[in-house]
């Protein structure tokens, strides 16, 4: 199986924030960012794995500054890292001011996503080639994460975690 870019899986979706989407304080309500984080990142993981693909997990998410009203939210994901049926797919969220139009990093996210056949079985998929510095620095970063939560849920012995491991060397 060749080898994918992150770049083949990149994916934006741009939308408004509109009434019924926020709280009280007229801000996008974060279950509604987190859906929207959940579809734009099926598409990463699909343009990567050209399977049908389920969440596996959401193991990050940062909500740094608030999505006002009005507001156009731009979510860009791609996979950073692929294991055997598995890949992780990173996203940014940023906001664009209504007057500049100057784009601010809002809120950061990391999902788990697996390749399934037509029955939902796991399927094998490509690795990935990063290409640029961040993609890079993502793909090493995949690699401690899915070793943490291995280990936290117990299907990994703390001993055999060497790139955790070497972050304390």
């Amino acid at each position: 199986m060749d080898a994918k870019t992150p770049s083949q899986s990149f994916t934006t979706v741009t939308d408004m924030v509109l009434p019924s989407e926020t709280n009280p304080l007229n801000n996008l309500f974060g279950g509604e960012l987190l859906a929207r984080m959940d579809r734009a990142a099926s598409i990463a993981a699909r343009r990567h794995s050209r399977r049908i693909v389920v969440t596996a997990s959401v193991n990050h998410v940062a909500f740094n500054r608030m999505v006002p009203l009005g507001s156009v939210v731009t979510i860009e994901a791609q996979v950073t890292r692929s294991f055997k049926s598995s890949m992780e797919v990173y996203m940014d969220v940023w906001v664009e001011d209504r007057e500049s139009g100057e784009r601010t990093k809002a809120n950061e996210a990391i999902y788990t996503f697996v390749a399934v056949d037509d029955t939902g079985r796991p399927i094998q998929i490509a690795p990935i080639t990063p290409e640029t510095e961040i993609e890079k620095q993502r793909y090493d970063a995949a690699l401690r994460r899915k070793q943490l939560s291995l280990v936290l849920a117990g299907k990994m012995k703390a001993k055999d975690a060497t790139e955790l491991k070497a972050l304390f060397e």
